[in-house]
């Protein structure tokens, strides 16, 4: 019955990531773009390359998008082969995070925990995404699973082994994401450490035998990157092309700590604030906080309570020295010791920090709120004093903050709320009655204890229900709840309304100024002079003067090839002459994928991401020209660089790549290929194609 229990949460959580994916816009464009540009040589797929002609490679290591590209090659591109990977790794999580909590804490409390992870709205969402998060919680996941086998293990050859693949997986899954698989090692390192029988010095022994191979499975790529001796990719964001360099830079302590991001490098020069998908500002609250809370936040008060009583009771024993089970402490050291860091690591984040990131937080709150409602349960039924009002008031705080989500979003499954608070005053109500009594504790709490899960889970399994019944639209930031219309508008080249009441002052009826947008700590507010080296204030406008509607050629970041793009890519493709490359577009892959997504021509991003990056370099280009190798290239009119168009955020590094473009080449005339002229534009923060200009090269 049980084993139909968890194939019944692997169907729905597999119903739940799957549904509708063929029905997408492919995800995120940039990594669709390189999937599929990967299938075009090893050495692409090897180095993980963004564009067909293996100039630059993604800025992350290509281990997540491997199976996207082996999709790729065994059922041809398609929206459904680029996400299935996804689903699979989403649904094999669910399965081995139910057989490592079963081994800690038992077959009913593993079931749940499985369950709590397949109806986590953010799960949800990215798990019908191509982003790296998949992957990175697949093999965390399963580290935790060898680390569990490790510390059951019965004797030392076996114990050590597991320990070793431990390592091995989180080296995984720093190749996935780098340095934030990274964050729970030291917590699955105290774990083994104070939960495994046998001398210290052996302990410590694995342990340091499982740091070298953590070392090794974790840096094996970006030293093979480094030392290939051929032709290879230009390693995306990194500042020299070398992916050590990227690992503690832009993707590593860069992320973390904010440094290297300055105005005119490599940063989106939108107010992402504008358009929900700043992630909220660093501190305690963030996880809490509008921008997240409905992704992640749902259970998050029963696990820190959860936590908090675990907590006191260990120091208890501890104090009155009392044995407990290792084992059993091994359990709570690794998922609580993961929830509390990454929580930690998250809420302080001051770098790249986006709502989907909180996915990692899934399985440990899966696993200690699972494990949580068991001990309460316990101490209700058992406790002689005031220790089983705990289960109650769990019910009752996870239902409010519920109550409080959900009413963030009213439009957005707001009957939710109601059930919510019914079916868990019902199961309250339950277990006080029963708790009175400790004769009806069993007769009336098991049933109240029922409810008040099913309360736990109405909200977030609405949240997640909701998500999965709409195409995927937002790959490059995905999120549960309702569908991003300012961020949608954004990807068409429109001014959403939200940045629009922003940029002219005038709010419509119940429309506020986003709390992300609201000044930080030490700097000015609206209109005064910033500090040096920060970017300016945001202009303000008139609404006259502000376009209405899709903009010329779009947004960036997108995966549609809108019509003037695409009169551009046929026209280069028809006049390329035999040149290996059909057209070099500025903008890096952010401006590229849709061209690379909808045709089979060899088009080539500009500059990494966005277009900070120095790949290729002046040199690089006029070799190509020299060679006959590139006729076109897409990027700003004459003019130079202008905010809110296609050479608007690359710094530098962009700049003497336009003036080269402009003293190398000749604008082409959009009337020859049925296009409209570029426009002046003015200082807007919406990225698009307005200003795009076509040139001939050679």
């Amino acid at each position: 019955m049980q084993g139909l229990a968890l194939a019944a949460i692997c169907v729905l959580a597999g119903l739940l990531y799957a549904w509708l994916i063929g029905s997408s816009d492919y995800g995120n464009s940039y990594y669709s773009a390189a999937a599929k540009s990967m299938t075009e040589s090893l050495s692409n797929f090897l180095f993980g390359a963004a564009d067909p002609y293996g100039v630059v490679s993604v800025d992350k290591p290509p281990l997540a998008l491997w199976p996207q590209a082996i999709s790729v090659m065994i059922f041809g591109f398609h929206s459904w082969s680029l996400l299935l990977p996804q689903v699979v790794e989403g649904v094999l999580a669910v399965f081995l995070l139910h057989r490592a909590v079963r081994l800690w804490a038992g077959e009913n409390v593993a079931l749940l925990a499985a369950l709590i992870l397949a109806l986590t709205p953010i799960t949800v969402a990215i798990n019908r995404d191509n982003n790296m998060d998949s992957l990175l919680v697949l093999v965390l996941v399963a580290a935790a699973y060898a680390l569990t086998r490790s510390v059951y293990s019965p004797d030392g050859r076996g114990r050590t082994r597991w320990l070793l693949l431990t390592a091995f997986f989180v080296g995984c899954g720093f190749n996935a994401k780098m340095l934030q698989a990274w964050i729970i090692v030291p917590v699955f390192a105290l774990a083994f450490l104070v939960s495994v029988a046998g001398p210290i010095k052996r302990r410590i022994t694995d342990l340091l035998a499982a740091g070298g191979v953590l070392v090794v499975s974790s840096f094996w790529w970006p030293v093979l990157h480094d030392l290939w001796p051929g032709d290879k990719p230009y390693m995306g964001g990194s500042t020299n092309g070398s992916a050590l360099e990227l690992v503690f830079g832009y993707n590593g302590f860069g992320a973390l700590f904010g440094y290297g991001q300055r105005p005119g490098g490599s940063g989106i020069n939108v107010p992402l604030a504008m358009v929900g998908l700043s992630g909220g500002s660093p501190g305690i609250s963030r996880m809490f906080s509008p921008e997240v809370g409905g992704q992640i936040s749902w259970l998050l008060p029963l696990a820190l309570l959860t936590l908090l009583v675990v907590g006191a009771a260990g120091y208890r024993r501890l104090w009155f020295e009392q044995r407990g089970d290792p084992a059993q402490r091994a359990g709570w050291f690794l998922w609580g010791g993961w929830l509390l860091i990454t929580f930690a690591v998250f809420s302080f984040t001051e770098g790249i920090f986006n709502t989907y990131y909180t996915v990692m937080l899934a399985p440990a709150i899966a696993a200690v709120c699972a494990a949580g409602i068991a001990v309460l349960w316990r101490k209700y039924r058992d406790a002689d004093g005031y220790g089983w009002l705990l289960l109650p008031l769990a019910v009752a705080l996870t239902a409010v903050w519920a109550f409080r989500v959900v009413s963030r979003d009213l439009p957005w499954n707001g009957w939710s709320r109601w059930a919510v608070l019914a079916t868990a005053a019902v199961a309250v109500a339950g277990l006080v009655l029963g708790g009175l009594s400790v004769g009806q504790r069993r007769a009336l709490g098991r049933p109240a204890l029922v409810l008040g899960v099913v309360s736990a889970l109405i909200a977030p399994a609405a949240w997640s229900v909701g998500t999965a019944s709409v195409a995927p639209t937002n790959g490059g930031f995905p999120a549960a709840g309702p569908p991003n219309e300012a961020f949608s508008a954004l990807l068409r080249g429109e001014i959403p309304a939200v940045m629009r009441a922003v940029m002219t002052g005038v709010f419509p009826p119940g429309m506020e100024m986003p709390p992300g947008l609201m000044p930080p700590p030490g700097m000015p507010p609206p209109g005064a002079e910033p500090p040096a080296g920060m970017p300016p204030p945001m202009p303000t406008f008139k609404p006259e003067e502000l376009p209405v509607g899709p903009q010329r050629g779009g947004g960036f970041g997108g995966t549609e090839l809108f019509e003037e793009n695409r009169k551009v890519v046929e026209y280069a493709q028809k006049n390329s002459a035999g040149a290996g490359i059909t057209l070099a577009v500025e903008g890096g892959g952010l401006t590229s994928a849709p061209f690379i997504i909808h045709t089979d021509a060899t088009v080539v991003g500009l500059g990494g991401y966005l277009g900070a990056d120095n790949a290729p370099t002046v040199d690089q280009l006029q070799r190509w020209v020299d060679e006959g190798e590139l006729k076109f290239v897409y990027t700003a009119r004459p003019e130079g660089p202008q905010p809110g168009g296609i050479a608007s955020m690359g710094g530098e590094v962009q700049r003497e790549r336009l003036a080269w473009t402009e003293r190398t080449c000749t604008v082409v005339d959009p009337a020859v290929y049925g296009g409209t002229p570029s426009v002046p534009i003015g200082k807007l923060p919406t990225p698009g194609f307005r200003d795009a200009t076509l040139y001939r090269c050679g």
